[in-house]
């Protein structure tokens, strides 16, 4: 490593800090070499302190243009939570908006997107924020003439597929108190789901759109990863972080995606350009819709595969089975041209997924490491995190979050980096099972989630880290697959990692442990990269032509 600086005057470090540094980390430093070390660490480290000393670089909001006011923080005034719903609350708009795409309607962030002056949770106590950024996707949303009502509830840390875990308490299902309503974007489900706001911003690592979306009944999309900028949201792991529309409608849908995406260039998940016309979802799905009102065929010569695979992974609940088989079957009715398709490396995609996110998510998702990244860092809430986990904050996770930070200190210390490189491999691998059979279909369809929502806990801190974390087992098996895939080529069209994953709701099922009880569900439709609007198209076919509460 080159040195740039070794002043006369710099300050050394002592003997004693250098033979310390070297036997806490398994090595010896010659003794002759000690001096020369101490110097040159000395210089660095002055070198260091100048350059925290100095300006941060970030963009703060100009809040003339971008006012906010009406800040209510939830947990101040439980009153106004709505069942769970927000976690914070304030109005934000723009006074100059540049486009009328989203005029008139409202929208909530999920409570890790970055809002200036508006607390930040992550759903968790474990790190106390308030960002002085705004998220790129924020300014967007206000840009396109739309009015941020407040932060939703998110689960804590977000990493909870279980809606009892957020330190603003038990989130509801829409259809049913004390059923979950999935997570970790809880709150957003809900709150589209009961119209307390027009559309909402989920993210999705693991499912954390899709779970929500399905269970609350509502349309959920995980956009193709890099589509959406991520700047100014806390991130669990880059390699698998989405930013997306939560929505009633797929139109709508359409039309947030299109108020959020493409390339801010800062962000190292993107692409720095996409083919023209990729980003006018609004356009092309009101195209599709137009040309296919006077048909009763509107996916005649769309290619549908059913993910066999997608309807056998563990726990699957048969009424679920059966009422996405349903829904399949409707896309024949159509005009879709539908087939099975196997892929059978889906069946153990989920775990694959599981164990490559603890060693860099327990750094980056828990301890804001983000080292190696090109892209903006929340540098005060670095300074919050630490390098290491307190009692203090580690106590204020979650079950889900607890877990990923103990099972990254055992993967770390027992494997290394060498299971990193292993599970990195073999999701390259999944991923290319996926774009192969992509190739000669469209869309695969398959069940978002295996079972339907759960009961909440009413006192979520009786129950042990193993209880809580059982209701979540199996529920990611259809939706973490098209996080985690890992291919990068030099068609642009294919740069990046994460299919497009949407989930629209088909029908209710009856809760586990109550039949009386109806819950909806949903069925996720993927398609190729970028290539969204196609995963668009096929649910906006399916919603115009049946009411699922109906069915």
């Amino acid at each position: 490593m080159s040195v740039v600086t070794l002043g006369a005057a710099a300050p050394r470090l002592s003997p004693e800090e250098i033979t310390a540094l070297g036997s806490n980390n398994g090595i010896k430093i010659k003794d002759n070499h000690v001096d020369d070390f101490a110097r040159l660490l000395g210089a660095l480290d002055q070198s260091v302190k100048d350059v925290l000393d100095g300006e941060d670089y970030y963009a703060k909001p100009d809040l003339d243009k971008y006012p906010r006011s009406d800040i209510v923080y939830i947990p101040d005034h439980p009153e106004q939570s709505d069942k769970g719903g927000w976690a914070s609350k304030c109005t934000a708009k723009s006074t100059s908006p540049t486009s009328d795409l989203l005029k008139g309607r409202t929208v909530a962030l999920k409570d890790n997107v970055a809002l200036a002056g508006v607390r930040c949770t992550n759903g968790t106590a474990a790190v106390d924020w308030t960002p002085q950024m705004d998220a790129t996707i924020a300014t967007r949303i206000m840009d396109a003439g739309a009015t941020i009502t407040g932060k939703a509830a998110c689960e804590n840390g977000c990493m909870e597929g279980v809606s009892d875990t957020s330190l603003t308490g038990n989130v509801h299902n829409p259809y049913a108190d004390n059923y979950s309503c999935g997570g970790s974007s809880s709150g957003s489900g809900r709150l589209v789901a009961v119209g307390s706001v027009d559309m909402a911003i989920g993210c999705d690592q693991g499912g954390s759109i899709r779970i929500p979306a399905s269970m609350c009944g509502i349309v959920g999309l995980k956009p193709t990863w890099g589509l959406v900028p991520y700047t100014g949201i806390v991130s669990l792991e880059c390699t698998i972080d989405h930013a997306g529309p939560m929505t009633k409608t797929v139109r709508d849908c359409a039309l947030l995606l299109e108020a959020i995406a493409g390339s801010d260039g800062i962000d190292d998940r993107q692409p720095p350009y996409l083919p023209l016309g990729t980003l006018e979802y609004t356009k092309h799905l009101d195209t599709f819709l137009s040309s296919a009102r006077d048909t009763s065929k509107p996916l005649e010569g769309v290619k549908v595969g059913i993910l066999e695979e997608g309807f056998t992974i563990p726990n699957m609940d048969p009424n679920i089975h059966t009422l996405c088989s349903s829904a399949v079957d409707k896309l024949k009715d159509l005009g879709a041209t539908v087939s099975k398709v196997s892929i059978p490396s889906h069946t153990n995609a989920a775990v694959v997924w599981m164990v490559s996110m603890a060693n860099p998510g327990g750094k980056q998702g828990l301890l804001s490491d983000m080292s190696g990244r090109k892209q903006l860092y929340l540098t005060d809430r670095v300074v919050k995190s630490g390098r290491k986990l307190s009692q203090e904050a580690f106590d204020a996770l979650g079950p889900g979050a607890q877990n990923l930070y103990i099972r990254h200190l055992y993967l770390d210390e027992k494997y290394g980096p060498e299971l990193h490189a292993k599970v990195s491999n073999l999701l390259r691998k999944i991923n290319d099972d996926y774009d192969h059979a992509l190739k000669d279909i469209d869309v695969l369809v398959m069940p978002t989630l295996p079972s339907p929502p759960c009961k909440l806990f009413d006192e979520p801190s009786a129950h042990g880290p193993l209880e809580r974390l059982s209701r979540n087992v199996g529920l990611v098996g259809n939706t973490a697959p098209f996080n985690s895939e890992s291919h990068l080529c030099t068609d642009v069209y294919h740069l990046g990692t994460g299919h497009p994953a949407l989930t629209i709701p088909v029908g209710f099922v009856p809760a586990q442990d109550d039949e009386s009880i109806k819950l909806p569900a949903g069925l996720q439709i993927v398609g190729k990269k970028f290539a969204d609007i196609e995963c668009l198209k096929v649910g906006a076919a399916w919603e115009r032509a049946y009411d699922w509460k109906t069915l």
